[in-house]
């Protein structure tokens, strides 16, 4: 019970720290994100570029989807700028699961004495500032913890029944990722905690590789709530971002077993392995996609444009 309650602790944590380095970094940069998903979107290449890097650098493919269904709501860019940027941002998450696997150890309490240092003050750069440092203790403190809680939390009784489901059924495993990312409203989050898993080998790698493409569709949820009343330009932006990442997932699901070899060739330890796996998937889809952009856009308006 104990190492439970430790383990919700440590999730909240976890999310506490993306939240705040998120806020930090958006709000340094909140103008500059603007402009360069109004100005660097007219093609598709460009489009995807832009919001790989955005979403690299502000660590949210989610916030970067919400940003792009205001700008399509309010007219700012059309609905066809769109899909370069959501493919874009698809790809710019992944840094952030390969930055988890860093060994960041060393930095957590002076990110973290400096971030309260910074927040103290009353401008709001260095506030922000204070919120990126802060955030950034906060996450890597958080995995470490939570690979160090995972090996006697999945043995209790009452846990180790459902872990033995998960390894054992993948499509359990994916719609896990799916409910958990669209109730916490973040797939790094899930495939973050799912990579301090595998780190302490609690569950097996292909189960981590379905949690992560789960948490994949699970994500479409925020863009299709920002959507709501947002208009016809909005409402493709999302019904866009869902069915892109639904059919990519679809097709990589009887797939698992060839990508977790293959990532198993690329890294030995199990959570840089998942991240690799999230690398290649919507690297893979994203660059699929991407010379078909147009076209793509063309059949979310026909098919959701009927009358």
């Amino acid at each position: 019970m104990l190492n439970l309650l430790l383990f919700i602790l440590l999730i909240l944590c976890f999310l506490l720290g993306m939240l705040w380095l998120r806020s930090g970094l958006f709000n340094i940069a909140n103008m500059k994100v603007k402009k360069w998903l109004h100005f660097l979107t007219d093609t598709p290449v460009k489009g995807a570029a832009t919001g790989t890097v955005v979403t690299a650098f502000i660590h949210s493919s989610s916030a970067v989807m919400v940003l792009t269904v205001g700008l399509a709501s309010s007219g700012i860019i059309p609905f066809r700028q769109t899909i370069g940027i959501m493919l874009g941002s698809n790809i710019g998450t992944t840094f952030t699961l390969e930055m988890f696997t860093l060994n960041m150890n060393y930095l957590i309490v002076p990110s973290i004495i400096i971030g309260c240092i910074l927040i103290a003050f009353k401008k709001d750069t260095l506030r922000s500032a204070g919120f990126i440092f802060t955030g950034f203790g906060l996450i890597f403190a958080s995995i470490k913890g939570i690979q160090w809680v995972a090996e006697p939390l999945t043995t209790h009784p009452l846990l180790h029944e459902y872990i033995d489901k998960v390894n054992n059924h993948l499509l359990i495993a994916l719609l896990i990722g799916c409910i958990l990312t669209a109730i916490i409203q973040s797939s790094t989050v899930v495939t973050g905690v799912t990579m301090g898993f595998l780190a302490a080998q609690s569950i097996d790698l292909h189960a981590g590789i379905a949690i992560m493409l789960g948490a994949n569709v699970g994500t479409c949820i925020t863009a299709f709530i920002a959507s709501i009343g947002g208009g016809v330009q909005a409402r493709l932006t999302a019904y866009a971002h869902i069915w892109l990442n639904v059919i990519g997932v679809m097709v990589f699901i009887p797939l698992i077993p060839l990508l977790g070899t293959i990532v198993q060739k690329l890294a030995g330890s199990p959570d840089l392995q998942l991240a690799h796996a999230s690398v290649i998937f919507n690297l893979i889809c994203s660059l699929l996609v991407l010379p078909f952009a147009f076209k793509f856009a063309g059949f979310i308006e026909k098919v959701h444009l009927r009358k």
